[in-house]
């Protein structure tokens, strides 16, 4: 028998890291992203998302806004990272790289309202995607 888990849209196909606001007081390691105690964030070849979560389309200017905010909603839904203590700090620096890559500080602005609103990262909300079995 399998499990897996359906909604990722995207996958990424080469390493990806960025220097982050978010400093942990240890290493956090995942099975696909690394976040070290000065902020930088690394995340490996195979790593899935959705990318942008509700009622809205992605764009060039939200997947790698996304990509970063769905690594830090996954630590703070695994209780790696304290939701309370880092949730506002991962949501505007969602909103910031939204804008860096080319998005209108608007429309950046609604997105980050968004995810506030559904508490993104949250642990006390239930996952949207649910482990699945087959044969």
């Amino acid at each position: 028998m399998i499990k897996y888990k359906e909604g990722y849209r995207y996958q990424l196909t080469q390493p990806y890291e960025l220097q982050t606001p978010v400093l942990p007081e240890g290493m956090l390691v995942h099975d696909f992203f690394t976040l070290y105690p000065n902020g930088m964030l690394s995340i490996q070849v195979g790593f899935a998302w959705d990318g942008a979560s509700g009622p809205t389309w992605d764009t060039k200017s939200s997947m790698r806004p996304s990509l970063v905010h769905d690594c830090f909603c996954q630590l703070m839904k695994e209780r790696l990272l304290n939701y309370e203590q880092w949730g506002p700090v991962v949501h505007e620096f969602f909103r910031k790289l939204c804008i860096e890559d080319g998005m209108n500080p608007m429309r950046a602005a609604i997105w980050k309202a968004g995810v506030v609103f559904g508490r993104g990262g949250d642990p006390a909300i239930p996952d949207e995607v649910i482990e699945q079995e087959a044969p």
